[in-house]
């Protein structure tokens, strides 16, 4: 592996363009544009505060700079870099702001959710959508960016509203049976749309696009409920982490429960690797005891992400946060536990072949694959600490963010599995 040299960066916003040829960093008010392969400095933009958001739009040709407490927006141009948009929304506020799949669209959520704010980049024509509701994950695009499902609170209801991303009509609009709902999410295939309760209530209701129930999962009752919620790659699986400690599995075709994965703090599996130290069955996995008075108890598994073939789950189970579990998803069972000497930040797959990359907000950069396991020291002067990871589309590199800072890890040609 090589190392680039160490950049500075703002708020953790740093993201390579979706066509993979740019990397955008924020400094404070300053947005910085860079060529991936050169590092060099093709664009620098100032914004008219210090930036808390940043996304580039699905064509690469653009990048939005948001600013919360002054409720703007500015968004620069790469084609045209003396061309700027500001967006203002006043007095109403601002809470977030993302871009349309086409590119050419931003929403806008204003505070206290009182509306979505539809902005045309081509035409400068505005649209609101009412009700938003204020909760984990409020708003979802299918994966081939045709619609868009938004979560709605009126008249102490949930109800669900499904958009034509194209001209943003109304495709179709339905009550769900959820006494608080947290969250919306479409499968990779866009062809069913997952929507789940607060922790409060377990429950899972999947609807098909124009609106019919499919089915509804529910694995106990009074208890804190669902944490987690991630499809698979090929929207076959649907795991659910929940504050049990398990994952329940459920198939794309009867919507039933095929497996659950439990977190044990004894481990006895013989076909399960322990990763970072050799030792005899069982083994076993450092616990801290959550404080079940407090509200977001550190208990449940929070984490979860299925490698892009679909063959591997990795969880994390947030009372046993020095570890992340690999589940073989073809034989259905445990495969290897990562044990580390401290709490695990991030984790993330390669996005083209089966390798995890993890870190601990240490020096230290983790990889494993089936092939084994292995720990790079970050050669950065001035005690560099992994706070995350992101890779580029390709596979071929890293970015690791410290806490104002940041640098790039190329994996080396050949490299394709740790060794």
């Amino acid at each position: 592996m090589n190392f680039s040299e160490v950049f500075k960066q703002s708020n953790q916003l740093c993201r390579v363009s979706p066509d993979g040829n740019y990397l955008a960093t924020c400094v404070q008010y300053r947005l910085v544009v860079r060529d991936v392969n050169t590092l060099q400095i093709l664009h620098l933009y100032t914004c008219l505060d210090q930036i808390v958001h940043m996304e580039w739009s699905s064509d690469s040709l653009f990048v939005l700079c948001a600013m919360y407490k002054r409720g703007l927006v500015q968004v620069w141009s790469l084609e045209q870099p003396d061309w700027y948009c500001k967006i203002d929304e006043g007095s109403i506020g601002l809470v977030s702001s993302r871009w349309s799949p086409d590119g050419r669209h931003i929403l806008n959520t204003t505070e206290f959710h009182l509306r979505v704010t539809v902005w045309s980049l081509c035409t400068k024509a505005v649209s609101y959508i009412k009700y938003p509701k204020a909760c984990q994950k409020g708003i979802d695009f299918s994966r081939d960016g045709c619609y868009m499902a938004l979560a709605e609170r009126r008249d102490c209801r949930d109800y669900v509203s499904v958009f034509v991303c194209d001209d943003w009509h109304l495709l179709r609009h339905f009550e769900t049976e959820t006494q608080d709902l947290a969250g919306v999410e479409w499968s990779p295939n866009g062809c069913v749309l997952a929507v789940w309760d607060s922790c409060l209530e377990y429950k899972v209701l999947l609807y098909s696009l124009d609106g019919r129930l499919l089915s509804t999962f529910s694995a106990y009752e009074w208890s804190l409920g669902i944490k987690s919620l991630a499809w698979s790659p090929s929207s076959q699986f649907l795991a659910i982490g929940s504050y049990d400690e398990k994952v329940r599995i459920l198939n794309h075709i009867t919507w039933k429960k095929v497996t659950e994965f439990d977190h044990p703090a004894t481990i006895n599996n013989t076909k399960a690797v322990m990763e970072n130290k050799i030792c005899p069955l069982p083994v076993q996995v450092p616990v801290v005891k959550p404080d079940l008075d407090r509200a977001n108890p550190k208990v449940g598994v929070s984490s979860m992400a299925f490698s892009s073939d679909n063959r591997y789950l990795a969880t994390k189970n947030d009372n046993m946060a020095c570890v992340v579990w690999v589940w073989d998803m073809q034989r259905l069972g445990l495969l290897a536990v990562l044990e580390q000497t401290s709490a695990v930040r991030c984790f993330q797959w390669d996005p083209r072949r089966p390798r995890l990359a993890l870190c601990t907000g240490n020096a230290k950069l983790y990889l494993w694959s089936p092939a084994g396991c292995v720990s790079v020291q970050v050669p950065a002067e001035g005690g560099f600490q992994v706070q995350s990871v992101n890779w580029h589309c390709s596979g071929d590199s890293l970015i690791l963010l410290g806490k104002e800072q940041l640098c790039l890890c190329y994996m080396e040609v050949g490299e394709e599995d740790v060794k």
